[in-house]
Order: C-alpha cells, then sequence, then structure tokens
C-alpha cells in the first residue's frame, strides 16, 4: 500500500497539538484552518475548517493503526467496518484550495455576524440585495438571511452560500 490520506480525530480543541506530534512523528499533515474575524480581539484569529479533525498522510501497512490511535489527545482515525477511509488526493487538494481563497479574501466573516446585523449580497441571483443576518446553518457553510422582496413588509427567509454575504 503506497502512502494515502486518512482523516483523524481529535479530543475536542486538541486539533493542533495533535497536528503538531504528527509531524514530530515525521509524517505528512494537513490541518486546514480559517482566518476569522472575532469580535473579541484576544479571541483565536485561526479556526479548525472541520473541528476535531486533521489530515494524515501515511503507509499503513509500514507503520501500523496503532501509532495513530495511541497517540496523546486523539481518538484514532476515522474508520468505517474497522478499515481506515482513505481520503481522495483530490478532495484534500479542493480542501486545500477552498481555504486559501477564503483567506486570501480576509477570512471567513461570519464571526463577527450577529442575527440582525445588516449585510449584503456580493455574488449569486440576489447580488447586490441588502438583507439581514439570520443564522449560520450548523455543519454547513450555508447561512440564513431574511431578504426583504418587492417592497413587501414581510422579510424571506432564504439560505444561501456563506461566501455570498458581505457584512454592510
Amino acid at each position: 500500500m503506497a502512502h494515502c490520506w486518512f482523516a483523524m480525530k481529535s479530543k475536542p480543541r486538541k486539533e493542533e497539538v495533535v497536528w503538531r506530534q504528527v509531524i514530530a512523528h515525521g509524517f505528512e499533515a494537513y490541518f486546514p484552518r480559517l482566518r476569522v474575524q472575532p469580535v473579541n480581539p484576544r479571541a483565536r484569529k485561526l479556526v479548525p475548517y472541520f473541528p476535531g479533525y486533521l489530515f494524515v498522510c501515511a503507509d499503513l501497512e509500514d507503520v501500523g493503526l496503532s501509532v495513530f490511535k495511541w497517540m496523546p489527545h486523539t481518538v484514532g482515525l476515522v474508520s468505517f467496518g474497522g478499515e481506515p477511509a482513505i481520503v481522495p488526493d483530490n478532495l484534500i487538494h479542493s480542501i486545500r484550495k477552498r481555504v486559501s481563497e477564503i483567506n486570501a479574501a480576509g477570512g471567513e466573516v461570519l464571526e463577527a455576524l450577529q442575527p440582525g446585523d445588516e449585510i449584503r449580497i456580493s455574488e449569486g441571483p440576489f447580488q447586490g440585495y441588502e438583507a439581514i443576518f439570520d443564522s449560520r446553518l450548523p455543519g454547513t457553510v450555508r447561512v440564513r438571511v431574511l431578504l426583504e422582496l418587492l417592497g413587501s413588509q414581510r422579510r424571506v427567509p432564504i439560505e444561501m452560500d456563506a461566501a455570498l454575504i458581505k457584512p454592510k
């Protein structure tokens, strides 16, 4: 078996510690993080793109599973039916590209947005419209905004990709 990418689960808020350990053991690792603009200036400026997970490239036939299973602060490799799941190289490449795009655009601005904040829709079918930020949808990169359509007094909830909105 050749070197393959695997997803590794860490204990809560221990991703960076695990990432450093994996690198110290001589493995290639990828820990995707997004730059954020927090309200609190002392808050973290980088947050995990996948909280609780990072990616490790290894030849499991050569090193064995126990290296990753018994590493401090880890839960082990993501497995299905007892077999570690291989993450395709093209998926790792796509994640790297997407994280780079978000960080190059100034990071994720959603951390600073609170329900009720005014936003502007920068792309897509509602480009140029102003709306009210309602919420970030859990487990996705989508948000819910409230949009006033055709001069009505009623605001319609719309779900869209978070990359399409900007704070006003």
